[in-house]
């Protein structure tokens, strides 16, 4: 027997995909182990309020600076919050509020000093530990923002991906029906469990293992036994198939005995897709196709049979080495699982705390980390991966909505680390990175440019992306321009972005522009992490004003008053610039429609490295 032709497994996988398609609409708690047929995304932030991350006092962090054992500072307690309680509390200079794991932060407060750093005295309560601001809160939307996309179409619903749907409220999801497979093993050689091993035979393994694996991937089977290398014997146990959605033939797939499943599929009134796929071990796989049912012949040997079903069907778990990209050292006393991203062969840490269900659902895998052990940057570790990794591409750098659209409206898989955009210029440079987002200001320079020849980046080309719109947010009535903010600037409270950020470098060229004192600013060192997170404490009447991008001042209905307009473009790797698919990006970033303005040169080169001497200091 020869192949006739011998097809891609990514040919064989959309052949398989075809017969995927049925869906229906289940309860999250039906729906373990099934297939999402659908993109989910979110309708909230998660959390919905800047919270609590431990017990103890929400204060101004300044007010806790220069605190120690031997002279602790002393606020004034004015009031408590618990989880689930909502009190219209204002923290001010020399004030503290007690409060739980979990309780919406207070106007004023920005960071919470754990309780084991405080004395309480009475009305008063002593702090023995400064914190920085931002320390001990969850902002609104640091797990998901509203309109995040949270889980892609295809993805296997585990018990981390139903938490995910749950923290976003998702009662219901939409999945791939269940399909039942017949399972059929062939061979002289083949004999039955719970009988004396005869001569010259073995167990039937492979009916075993697909049917574990089968339900395993949340799918049903009917066993038809064993057939022996007999032609009328292969077609009636096909025959007695034909009820269920796949059937499964393990063994007469190779050269003379092969022939026998081909003969059966075509005898039956079938056709032959494919004879031969360019993938070891498998290579004979067949795949037929009996009126609307689908065929597969799987090799014979156990190893090489599950191996090609799971190419077709499921996922691989496994462990790999890899070189940890950070500095991390646990938790005192206690072994921890750190959930990574894999690029190439670097892991990246997840960025987000232990409160945040997404941790897992963004990894690939996780590495153990024992009680009190310190990993360096490059150290190898192992990862144990939660499933199969694949050659998608890598997008690591600044986050934007705008990616998410171009991924899902070109079709493209990809893998995307939101490092920000030094993190993902890095990436770049270490080529692990296919493409990265970024949206870097120099005052003087301007946008991104600057920092690519500042970090003598030499192995890749920008790619012009669009224009988004930055402006101010507030539901006040007496703030409707520029004019307005300046005119009432010192009595406005204020959200900020954190330090480094993009809109905290715009925000405080606006302050010098204007000669505007930062320290004067009510709220100047409230920070939040996200876009999200600032519209949200604007919607909620914990700030009245932030600065945050257009889309999300539209999907919170809150006044937009323009400020700026910040260049986010796209840095390509060389070596991947080349590829399918970052060709598709480019393409579909041309051609799609984006919330955001694209110019005439959008998806075309910008910007190329000159030669840089490493001489020079």
């Amino acid at each position: 027997m020869r192949f006739l032709k011998l097809e891609s497994l990514e040919n064989a996988k959309n052949i398989v995909k075809e017969f995927l398609k049925d869906t229906e609409e289940l309860y999250i708690l039906e729906s373990l182990n099934r297939v999402l047929a659908e993109d989910v995304f979110s309708d909230i932030d998660v959390p919905p309020y800047d919270r609590a991350k431990m017990d103890g006092y929400a204060v101004r962090a300044e007010d806790t600076y220069g605190a120690d054992e031997d002279n602790p500072v002393e606020l004034r307690v004015i009031g408590s919050i618990k989880a689930g309680e909502i009190k219209d509390i204002e923290v001010k200079e020399g004030e503290a509020v007690e409060i739980a794991t979990g309780a919406i932060i207070p106007k004023g407060a920005n960071a919470v000093v754990m309780v084991e750093y405080t004395e309480r005295e009475g009305e008063n309560v002593k702090i023995f530990k400064p914190v920085a601001p931002m320390e001990n809160i969850q902002f609104t939307g640091s797990d998901v923002m509203v309109g995040e996309l949270v889980l892609r179409e295809g993805t296997l619903l585990t018990p981390r991906e139903i938490g995910v749907l749950a923290a976003i409220g998702r009662e219901k999801v939409k999945v791939y029906k269940r399909l039942r497979f017949a399972i059929i093993s062939t061979g002289n050689e083949i004999q039955e469990l719970g009988k004396k091993l005869e001569k010259g035979k073995i167990y039937d393994i492979n009916t075993y293992t697909l049917a574990s694996y089968i339900e395993s991937l949340g799918h049903s089977y009917k066993i038809l036994g064993i057939a022996k290398d007999d032609l009328e014997e292969i077609k009636e146990k096909i025959k007695e198939g034909l009820d269920c959605d796949i059937i499964l033939l393990s063994g007469g797939t190779s050269a003379g005995v092969g022939d026998l499943t081909e003969r059966a599929i075509k005898e039956l009134g079938g056709e032959i897709l494919i004879h031969g796929i360019k993938i070891k071990p498998g290579k004979p796989t067949i795949i037929g196709k009996i009126g609307e049912k689908l065929v597969i012949g799987l090799p014979g040997y156990p190893t090489s049979c599950l191996t090609v079903f799971d190419a077709l069907f499921g996922l691989s778990k496994s462990r790999i080495k890899a070189k940890f990209r950070g500095r991390y050292i646990s938790a005192k006393g206690r072994t921890e699982f750190l959930p990574v991203v894999i690029v190439g062969n670097s892991a990246y840490p997840v960025n987000k705390d232990s409160g945040s269900i997404t941790s897992l659902s963004d990894a690939d895998g996780y590495i153990v980390i024992e009680e009190n052990k310190e990993i360096l940057e490059d150290e190898e570790v192992e990862v144990h991966l939660f499933s199969s990794l694949s050659d998608k591409l890598n997008i690591i750098g600044s986050h934007c909505i705008g990616i998410d659209i171009i991924l899902k409206e070109g079709n493209i898989k990809a893998k995307t680390v939101n490092t920000g955009s030094l993190g993902g210029i890095f990436a770049i440079k270490r080529g692990e990175a296919d493409i990265a987002g970024i949206h870097l200001l120099d005052e003087n320079l301007g946008y991104n440019i600057p920092f690519l020849e500042k970090y003598r980046v030499d192995n890749a080309l920008l790619v012009r992306g669009y224009v988004r719109e930055q402006g101010f947010v507030t539901k006040r009535e007496d703030i409707n321009s520029i004019e307005d903010i300046i005119k009432n600037i010192y009595n406005l409270r204020f959200i900020n972005r954190n330090k480094g950020s993009g809109t905290r470098i715009l925000f405080d060229k606006f302050l010098k522009d204007n000669k505007i004192e930062k320290s004067k600013i009510k709220g100047y060192n409230i920070e939040a992490k996200t876009h999200s997170a600032v519209a949200s404490a604007v919607t909620m009447g914990k700030a009245d004003i932030g600065l945050c991008i257009k889309p999300l001042a539209e999907r919170y209905g809150l006044k937009f008053i323009p400020l700026a307009e910040e260049h986010y473009d796209f840095l390509i790797n060389k070596e991947s610039f080349d590829k399918k698919e970052v060709k598709k990006f480019i393409e579909t970033l041309k051609k799609v429609n984006l919330p955001f303005k694209k110019l005439e040169d959008t998806g075309s080169i910008i910007w190329e490295p000159k030669p840089y001497s490493y001489s020079q200091q």
